[in-house]
C-alpha cells in the first residue's frame, strides 16, 4: 500500500499547538471543494501557478539545481502544511520531491488522499500539525507555509516551529496577507463581500501580518528571509502576477545557514 493511500493519524496527546479549532471548522465543512476549479477555492486554482512557479524557482536557484530537469525536486524532502486538499503537495510531488503535508482537519486529508490516488501520486497525508510533526524530531529540506499562517493563534511561535523542521541551508516559503487598509478593501471586503471569490469570514483583517513582523519571527527563528515579493490580481488578463506591491498579498523565502 502506498504512502498515498493511508493518512496517518498522530499519537494521542499531542503537543501544545497554535491551531485555531474555529478555522479548521470552516475549512473542514469546505472539504469536498478542494479540486473543483470552479467551486469554493476557484481563487486559489487561480493563484497556484504564481506560487508554484516562484517555488520552483527559488528552490532550483538557492540550491542550485538545473531548473530544466524533468524532475528537478527529486532528493529533496517537502513539507507542506496546512496542505487542505493537495493543490501545492500534488505538483511539488510530481517535480520529484518527496512529499509530507499535514493538516489538522480530517476530512480535507481524506480529501487530498482520495485525489492523489486517483493521480498515482505518493504522498505521506497526515492529518496533524507542524507542532506534532517539530516534536518527533521531523526535518525537511523546504517547507511550504503557504496561506496559513494568518489562520493560527500564535503566528510568532508556529514560524519558530517551522523553521525548526528545517536542515540547514533548508528554504521556508511563506505567503500570507499584510495587515494594511488596501488588504482590508480588497481581500475581505472585495474578495469575499462583493466578487464571493471565497466564503465569508474567510479571513479575519486583525490576523494579517506584515512583511515586518514576519521578517522578525524569522530572524529570531534562525531562517532569515531573503525576498519578499508581492502577488497582484489583473482584472484585464484574470491570472496573478509577482509584482512589487506587497499591500495585500505578498511570498517570502527564507533559508536557514549552513552552520
Amino acid at each position: 500500500m502506498t504512502s498515498s493511500q493511508t493518512a496517518e493519524k498522530s499519537p494521542a496527546s499531542p503537543p501544545a499547538t497554535s491551531v485555531d479549532s474555529a478555522e479548521v471548522e470552516r475549512f473542514s465543512a469546505m472539504a469536498a471543494e478542494w479540486w473543483n476549479p470552479d467551486g469554493k477555492f476557484a481563487v486559489l486554482h487561480k493563484f497556484n501557478p504564481v506560487r508554484l512557479d516562484y517555488i520552483r524557482e527559488q528552490v532550483t536557484a538557492r540550491l542550485r539545481i538545473d531548473p530544466h530537469q524533468r524532475t528537478p525536486l527529486s532528493g529533496l524532502k517537502f513539507l507542506d502544511i496546512g496542505c487542505g486538499g493537495g493543490l501545492l503537495s500534488e505538483p511539488m510531488a510530481r517535480l520529484g520531491a518527496a512529499v509530507t503535508a499535514v493538516d489538522p482537519s480530517e476530512k480535507n486529508i481524506r480529501t487530498a488522499l482520495v485525489h492523489a490516488e486517483e493521480q498515482g501520486l505518493e504522498i505521506n497525508y497526515r492529518a496533524s500539525t507542524a507542532e506534532q510533526l517539530a516534536s518527533e524530531g521531523a526535518r525537511f529540506d523546504v517547507i511550504l507555509n503557504m496561506e496559513v499562517i494568518e489562520h493560527v493563534n500564535d503566528p510568532a511561535a508556529f514560524t519558530a516551529t517551522c523553521a525548526s523542521m528545517l536542515n540547514p541551508g533548508g528554504i521556508m516559503f511563506v505567503a500570507t496577507l499584510n495587515r494594511t487598509l488596501k488588504a482590508f478593501g480588497l481581500a475581505i471586503l472585495g474578495a469575499e463581500y462583493v466578487l464571493g471569490w471565497l466564503p465569508k469570514g474567510t479571513h479575519q483583517w486583525e490576523k494579517f501580518i506584515t512583511p515586518a513582523e514576519l521578517h522578525s519571527w524569522l530572524a529570531a527563528g534562525n531562517c532569515p528571509a531573503l525576498e519578499t515579493v508581492g502577488v497582484t490580481y489583473s482584472p484585464v488578463s484574470g491570472t496573478w502576477r509577482k509584482a512589487a506591491d506587497t499591500d495585500v498579498n505578498y511570498m517570502i523565502v527564507a533559508q536557514k545557514p549552513v552552520s
